[in-house]
């Protein structure tokens, strides 16, 4: 699964609809260019799915193409998921971290189901307080954001307080190796770690740990991810946020987590991976 794939994918999916439109009406490129007052390789990279028309081209294009009554307005949304679909970082965080956070606020209120998988860091609902502040310090760090540190790891502590509604679930799924990546000094992780034992004790929540040493012939792993009541998929990616809501795609990551949630180890069997992921104090 690829995240620039899916959104290219969107893109070109757009682009074979306008391209059907123009073919019904007859019109070769270089005609419905020149009705619409633009040059020939706009329509190319439209329909190619290299660029991403405005709601004014669309418009343009429905209409030249005489287009059924509710076509421009169908493609508008089509076009404005495929912009929601994929948000760099550079943009969603472009106002400071605290902002971007906020932005999900309504997702976490609305959802009843949570899953998520993670192989590098642990998930923010899980975070210690330290543990937030040296990730957010880090993300500031390499991406040149607002500093707006102290108010957003106030804002991840606030929405932690979700675990305590018990009509909510969490299936928690992370790699060994997410235990292992020193994020901070021992104190931070020692916290941190201790932190997985005492909320894996909560009735809502299902944690598992994939050890290193599973076959994984069956499910390798993969990108950082969360599913929203099985209707919506984010995607942390380098570059970019992935939001998923197509039913084909969201699916994918459905038999994703199914896969590597069998492959976990859960309750009381993930405790001595977590034990052995413990620093061990420089005075022994």
């Amino acid at each position: 699964m690829s995240s620039s794939s899916d959104f290219d994918a969107a893109r070109i999916a757009l682009g074979n609809r306008l391209r059907a439109l123009r073919r019904q009406q007859g019109l070769t490129a270089r005609s419905l260019a020149a009705i619409c007052g633009w040059h020939e390789s706009k329509i190319s990279r439209i329909e190619n799915g290299k660029a991403l028309p405005s709601v004014q081209d669309l418009a343009k294009w429905t209409e030249a193409c005489g287009a059924a009554p509710g076509t421009a307005d169908e493609l508008v949304v089509m076009a404005q998921n495929i912009e929601l679909l994929y948000v760099e970082w550079r943009h969603l965080e472009r106002n400071g971290l605290r902002r971007a956070h906020d932005q999900t606020r309504p997702l976490w209120i609305s959802t009843q189901r949570f899953k998520s998988y993670s192989q590098c860091l642990l998930p923010g609902i899980l975070q210690t307080e330290a543990y937030t502040r040296a990730v957010l310090t880090a993300i500031r760090a390499r991406r040149a954001v607002p500093d707006d540190l102290e108010a957003t790891v106030r804002a991840r502590m606030e929405r932690q307080q979700i675990l305590n509604d018990r009509s909510k679930s969490f299936a928690i799924v992370l790699e060994e190796a997410a235990l292992h990546y020193r994020l901070g000094d021992r104190q931070v992780m020692v916290e941190q770690l201790s932190r997985l034992i005492t909320i894996s004790a909560y009735s809502n929540v299902s944690l598992g740990i994939i050890p290193r040493t599973a076959g994984r012939s069956c499910m390798w792993p993969v990108e950082d991810f969360w599913l929203f009541d099985d209707r919506e998929a984010s995607v942390e990616t380098v570059s970019a946020l992935l939001t998923l809501k197509q039913r084909t795609e969201v699916s994918l990551y459905q038999d994703a987590f199914t896969r590597l949630h069998q492959l976990a180890l859960h309750g009381s069997d993930a405790f001595p991976l977590i034990m052995a992921a413990l620093p061990k104090d420089p005075r022994e």
